[in-house]
């Protein structure tokens, strides 16, 4: 019977990593999606090969998320050759909606959801940043609070680099 409850929790084991998602790192092609935005418009990773994309998983209850979004906003306005996409992951649209209200959001906010944050490698701790390639290719990515001037500086220099 041992022996049995041993195989029994070895599946188990089994199934919980092939079901874990796969962790992503820099130099990985970043996951393809396509989902409308608050909007209503159509939003596909792929649409914006040839740009620089940062991609912001946020929700409405994170501080560090909020205080970063006029960052984004500035950031948008300030880079021609970027594309910011902020990806909510709070559980329903009113809240996401209230923070759309208060501030001037000038890129595509999308609904995210467990499915959309295992896609990224696991979404489970906000906020968490990918920067990506005109390639596709994730370039950098930060986990949690950042010190003010971070993305703008990295944004900066990967322009730098693309535009020699």
């Amino acid at each position: 019977m041992r022996g049995a409850r041993c195989f029994g929790v070895l599946l188990l084991a089994q199934a919980l990593i092939a079901a874990a998602p796969a962790p992503l790192s820099p130099g990985m092609l970043a996951p393809s999606f396509a989902r409308s935005d608050l909007s209503g418009h159509r939003v596909d990773l792929k649409a914006y090969r040839g740009k620089l994309v940062l991609l912001d998983f946020w929700a409405s209850w994170c501080a560090p998320c909020i205080v970063e979004i006029p960052r984004l906003i500035a950031l948008q306005k300030r880079y021609g050759g970027v594309q910011v996409i902020g990806v909510s992951m709070d559980d329903s649209i009113a809240p996401v909606q209230k923070v759309t209200r208060r501030f001037a959001f000038n890129y595509p906010v999308l609904l995210g959801d467990a499915d959309f944050g295992n896609l990224y490698g696991g979404v489970y701790g906000l906020p968490v940043r990918f920067l990506i390639a005109p390639d596709g290719r994730i370039l950098r990515i930060w986990k949690g609070e950042l010190p003010p001037g971070t993305l703008d500086h990295a944004v900066r220099a990967a322009l730098g680099r693309l535009n020699r």
